[in-house]
């Protein structure tokens, strides 16, 4: 006689957090995180000020296996500032863990883009305008205007702003 079959709520569909749980595992483990919420919590763990400007990079184990050192990558810019905060993230993150697995924290510099993996990008805050001052580029579009050809005109006005804004003030 067979059995029947045990009535299913799911119809053949799995979560994808179910069919992905073992990649991920297997990808975090190769950099050395038992644990991937360091990786995808990291804002939370270390806060939001720190998660700016610095992300987890890798977990190496010495020989012995006592204490793992965590390498954070930042920008060269950044690097003093999360030297002085070692102690507090060192701290942070074996509170994640639930046990000192964690002995050292190694900086790792590198510039704002450009990692190896994916181009990493750190949020710095909004970036300054750049470019000539509304008043340079309305003194420049006064000089230009007796130009007929636009293009030429248009030229001559950004050039002229450029160089307005970049002469020193006779004030």
């Amino acid at each position: 006689m067979k059995q029947p079959r045990p009535h299913s709520t799911t119809r053949g569909f799995s979560r994808a957090a179910t069919l992905m749980q073992k990649r991920i595992r297997g990808a975090t483990e190769t950099r050395g995180f038992a644990q991937s919420r360091v990786l995808t919590h990291w804002a939370e763990i270390v806060g939001e000020a720190i998660a700016k400007i610095a992300h987890p990079v890798d977990v190496g184990y010495a020989r012995g296996g006592m204490g793992a050192t965590l390498t954070v990558l930042t920008s060269g810019a950044q690097a003093p500032m999360l030297e002085m905060q070692k102690e507090q993230i060192r701290a942070k993150v074996n509170a994640c863990y639930g046990y000192n697995a964690i002995a050292r924290i190694r900086i790792t510099q590198t510039a704002a883009t450009g990692f190896a993996e994916g181009q990493m990008a750190f949020d710095h805050g909004a970036a300054t305008p750049r470019g000539p001052k509304p008043e340079a580029q309305s003194a420049a579009q006064d000089l230009a205007a007796p130009v007929k050809n636009d293009s030429l005109r248009a030229a001559l006005a950004a050039l002229g702003a450029n160089v307005i804004s970049k002469r020193p003030s006779d004030s």
